[in-house]
């Protein structure tokens, strides 16, 4: 696949839609490609939360740490893993493919490159990250709500 469908799907990808075409680029071309396998293993829970990917093509089934919870399905430009970008941890959950894929690695050491390089890509991230957080909190508050009216 080119670089320029690479630079596509990431411009696809929600927390990289408003990074500018050289952002990307460098992006693309730095991400490490991975190729898995028909129900092949992309990380197990506990796994070290070192990178985040994203779907090039093919499918990956995100199964979640709590029982019962329902897995979801994660398609062509979507994130997996976007706080593994900034912030060290331990994977919630497993995520495996579920037809043959092709994702793009990308390290939190990658992101901060871009980061410093692209101080407009910095502030994107900023404020797609701060919409985020005050809709999560707008849904806690909501969750709360009901609760009290119990």
């Amino acid at each position: 696949m080119a670089i320029d469908d690479d630079i596509a799907v990431l411009a696809a990808a929600p927390l990289f839609r408003c990074f500018n075409r050289d952002a990307l680029r460098l992006l693309s071309f730095a991400a490490e490609r991975r190729d898995l396998a028909a129900d092949e293993v992309l990380f197990r829970r506990g796994d070290p939360a070192d990178s985040g990917f994203v779907v090039v093509s093919g499918r990956v089934l995100l199964a979640p740490p709590a029982s019962g919870a329902e897995p979801v399905e994660a398609g062509r430009a979507a994130l997996i893993g976007q706080m593994a970008l900034f912030v060290r941890g331990e994977r919630p959950g497993e995520a495996r493919a579920t037809e043959p894929t092709t994702v793009l690695r990308i390290t939190p050491a990658l992101m901060r490159r871009v980061l410093e390089e692209f101080p407009d890509a910095a502030a994107a991230i900023h404020d797609t990250l701060a919409e985020d957080l005050a809709g999560l909190t707008q849904g806690l508050e909501r969750v709360r709500g009901l609760l009290a009216a119990d």
